[in-house]
């Protein structure tokens, strides 16, 4: 199994500065992105901080250990290294005025053979593209999605809440914090996205998918949803990640392949 990756953030129409942060660590398999909060630039700072110390410290790790890693170590090598994210981060909040407050959402993804690990912090989200129907893997962490749980509201409502950008957790806000993994199974053809709520919250489930549906590239999928975000009004700013999974098919099964060919 090969993997295919792109990365895009853009600051979106209604932004002076650009707060959204990714990285990619293709050797490593690895994936991360971020979505910063705070005043002055301290959100910018926070995402910078939380995705340069993943791909430098987890990619290290996952090149150092390679595939006869279990997938318990890797969980384990996630918790401990967005412990030690967070705790740099809540660190600079805390000796730095301009800093104070700071913090930030966090998804990464780690891609093994056959298997997917996710890891998630916040409102930023991971979907799974299969057979032309895209799927949330990941629950926000974030107040809206608790009154959603809780009966108080549809999902239809949400849609036009004011609540829409309080986050139940997050990446240096306190000095520990909480990250949710999960495992998922892996097929070649899966196109797997990563995004800030610059992009969730201007598009919904069906018109991603309806953008994935159309390109055959991942950057000219990714370009695409982000101009697509900004023409939805482009309120925040847009974080992309893209990643194809690829090997391990013949002709035969093909025709279930996401993007036209």
């Amino acid at each position: 199994m090969t993997f295919e990756f792109f990365s895009a953030t853009d600051t979106g129409r209604a932004r002076s500065n650009n707060e959204d942060s990714v990285a990619l660590d293709t050797g490593a398999q690895l994936a991360v992105l971020a979505d910063g909060m705070g005043g002055y630039n301290a959100g910018e700072v926070a995402s910078g901080m939380l995705t340069a110390f993943i791909k430098a410290e987890l990619g290290r790790w996952l090149q150092e250990a390679g595939a006869q890693a279990s997938d318990v170590e890797v969980r384990r090598a996630m918790d401990i290294c967005v412990d030690n994210a967070n705790r740099a981060i809540f660190n600079a909040a805390n000796s730095n005025p301009q800093y104070a407050g700071m913090g930030t959402t966090l998804v990464l993804a780690v891609f093994r053979e056959g298997r997917l690990l996710v890891g998630h912090v916040g409102d930023s989200r991971a979907y799974r593209f299969r057979g032309g129907k895209l799927v949330q893997i990941t629950r926000d962490h974030s107040l809206l999605q608790e009154q959603i749980d809780a009966g108080l509201i549809t999902p239809e409502q949400a849609a036009f809440s004011a609540n829409k950008n309080l986050v139940t957790r997050a990446v240096g806000v306190e000095d520990t914090v909480l990250l949710e993994t999960h495992q998922h199974e892996l097929q070649p053809g899966d196109v797997y996205l990563m995004c800030s709520d610059g992009l969730s919250d201007m598009l919904d489930d069906a018109a991603i998918a309806q953008v994935l549906q159309m390109y055959d590239s991942i950057e000219a999928a990714g370009a695409a949803l982000i101009d697509a975000a900004n023409d939805a009004g482009g309120k925040d700013n847009i974080a992309v990640i893209l990643v194809r999974v690829q090997g391990g098919t013949t002709p035969a099964t093909r025709s279930w392949w996401p993007f036209r060919r």
